[in-house]
């Protein structure tokens, strides 16, 4: 099975038609604050623009049902990866409401508590993949700080779950990481960006490249 590659973070047509056209998987948007947040209403305007063959997906911090929902209509996602912690019913109602085409990403941030959080996701059929970032103290994503992948091995090669490997990132260590942890997929943000929001072309395409 092929690598998903996830291209996260755009706030323009520009740029999300280039991580299509680098062959890249899916791209995101970030519905939650951050330089590189954005509305239904601007990402609505992209991606009707877009090949229906990359998935567009939305980013949610601690969002109502309410807010996705509205978010996933309205701006013509195809997926939600949620960072939250609590109302863990989240995927059900997703899933009851928008079916089994909705793509579901639960996103963990590295931590001695992971192990166990994945264990309970793995046999969740309402969770299509598990995204393990790095965290800051100001960021819970986007961070340009990648956790221990030696200490990480263990973990995405026993999950029993679709794991994708997110933080710190970038077109030279990407194909380190795939190496090194054999996930099922791999998103990047600020790791090919000029500034946040604006995506460097040169490092996009670099980065599809050397992750495949």
């Amino acid at each position: 099975m092929s690598l998903w590659v996830k291209i996260c973070g755009n706030t323009s047509l520009e740029d999300a038609l280039l991580a299509a056209e680098a062959g890249a998987d899916a791209v995101g948007f970030v519905f939650a604050p951050s330089p590189r947040r954005v509305s239904a209403e601007q990402v609505a305007a992209i991606t009707l623009k877009l090949p229906s063959s990359i998935e567009k997906i939305g980013v949610f911090v601690d969002s109502s049902f309410d807010e996705i929902e509205t978010a996933v209509r309205d701006g013509g996602l195809t997926g939600v990866q949620l960072h939250f912690d609590g109302t863990e019913d989240l995927p059900l109602r997703l899933r009851e409401k928008f079916g089994p085409g909705l793509r579901i990403v639960r996103a963990l941030h590295y931590g001695p508590e992971v192990v166990g959080r994945i264990g309970v996701l793995a046999g969740d059929d309402r969770i299509d993949a598990v995204l393990i970032d790095s965290r800051t103290a100001k960021a819970v994503g986007g961070t340009g700080t990648s956790y221990d992948w030696n200490a990480a091995e263990s973990l995405f090669r026993g999950a029993g779950a679709r794991l994708i490997v997110a933080g710190g990132l970038t077109p030279s260590n990407v194909s380190e990481a795939v190496e090194r942890l054999r996930p099922w997929g791999v998103d990047v943000v600020s790791g090919v960006e000029i500034a946040p929001g604006r995506k460097d072309p040169a490092k996009v395409r670099a980065f599809v490249r050397n992750a495949r």
